[in-house]
């Protein structure tokens, strides 16, 4: 999957370190939105895991022109670099007034990396209204480790996000954010197709880093978002501080000493 698509630049990178998502609205052509529907309801056949994408994918396919359209391509070269292999795929469909709702949860909580991540693409075929429900996700929830269905007993989290967007849109998801579908309670079925990417490079400057000291990376990297107080929410900046030093190469990083106070480790004199 090496591309010539338009890359992220670092500004938006630091935002998905501190969201754990990239929204990328509309960005699919009305032809392949068209055509998801039929897709999806014909099945797609099961992704074997760890294999690479033109292995799962052939060429031309619905899914591979799917994840080719420049805007996705690029964002995803941006975050997890060229020739990811497929974890798996899913697809998830919510019936009319089916009146469930999916626990919030965090997807595969063994894997407890502090400097790699996967990308979980989703893919919204057609509009979702408020009625439809939606994806709910809780913003910057993503480093803070939990087992994965510990959040399920919560109902509501104050800053969470229930997806509302038009036809093609796709967000890109850092595989620990707290997430759960919504119950339909419209009239019209709800599809969402999944895939889960693994990086098979080192997630180490892959986007477009020409704007690598922008202030704005600092804001974003420090922001706090209201599901957790302020005083625990410095563990998150604190995690964030970390993965941008990984995804850099910048081990001096920091934002008001944070990190640099943590490792301070003074040699005794002698």
């Amino acid at each position: 999957m090496t591309t010539t698509a338009p890359l992220l630049s670092s500004v938006e990178v630091a935002r998905f370190v501190a969201t754990g998502f990239h929204r990328m609205d509309a960005v699919i052509p009305d032809d392949l939105n068209e055509e998801a529907i039929g897709v999806f309801d014909a099945g797609i056949p099961v992704a074997y895991y760890g294999q690479p994408v033109p292995k799962v994918y052939e060429e031309g396919s619905f899914v591979r022109r799917l994840i080719e359209t420049p805007a996705v391509a690029g964002a995803l070269h941006s975050l997890i670099g060229p020739d990811p292999t497929v974890d798996h795929h899913a697809l998830h469909v919510r019936e009319p007034r089916e009146g469930a709702a999916q626990a919030l949860h965090a997807d595969a909580i063994i894997d407890t990396r502090p400097d790699a991540f996967d990308v979980q693409l989703m893919y919204y075929p057609h509009e979702v209204t408020g009625t439809m429900g939606g994806t709910l996700s809780v913003p910057g929830s993503h480093l803070r480790r939990t087992n994965e269905s510990d959040t399920g007993r919560y109902q509501n989290l104050r800053g969470q996000s229930r997806l509302t967007c038009p036809a093609g849109t796709v967000v890109l998801l850092h595989h620990g954010i707290w997430h759960g579908g919504r119950r339909n309670d419209s009239d019209t079925r709800r599809y969402m197709f999944k895939i889960r990417f693994n990086p098979t490079v080192p997630q180490v400057r892959l986007w477009d880093t020409s704007d690598l000291d922008d202030p704005r990376i600092a804001h974003e990297l420090g922001r706090h978002f209201p599901w957790c107080e302020h005083a625990t929410g410095r563990l998150e900046v604190y995690n964030r501080i970390k993965l941008w030093r990984a995804m850099t190469g910048d081990a001096s990083f920091d934002i008001d000493l944070w990190a640099t106070r943590v490792a301070n480790r003074p040699g005794r004199v002698a």
